[in-house]
């Protein structure tokens, strides 16, 4: 495969946690089994969260392995009493959850609900230390 080939199917994971928020941020694609085990990881690690927050802003695609994943940590989260919400997914991202039919099974959170958690979360850790 060659680079440019490698590129197209990397998946880049971050996390920022700020007291009881985990913030996953993911850029690139999550179509095939190696990115998808890599975000099952980055979010199935955040089981002392309360709230986990997927930021598929540089996300640039998302196919039925990637799908089901979310799926999957949707249901991770909910069995272990932890909110889990989308952040600003891209267009791409969002046509194919719709075509999916899968739009009214996440909770996607708006700038303004996102601004809040991270606000209460920053609170919250500065009451903690």
């Amino acid at each position: 495969m060659s680079e440019e080939n490698l590129e197209e199917v990397r998946l880049n994971v971050n996390i920022d946690k700020i007291g009881e928020l985990a913030v996953v941020e993911c850029e690139g694609r999550i179509v095939r089994s190696e990115a998808t085990f890599k975000l099952r990881d980055a979010v199935t690690s955040q089981g002392d969260a309360r709230v986990v927050v997927l930021d598929l802003s540089e996300a640039h695609a998302v196919e039925g392995g990637g799908l089901g994943m979310l799926i999957f940590l949707q249901r991770w989260a909910h069995d272990h009493d932890i909110r889990f919400k989308l952040f600003n997914p891209s267009t791409s991202v969002r046509d194919r959850l719709k075509k999916a039919n899968s739009m009214t099974e996440f909770d996607i959170s708006t700038l303004d609900e996102m601004m809040a958690l991270l606000a209460q979360a920053d609170r919250r850790d500065a009451r903690a230390a």
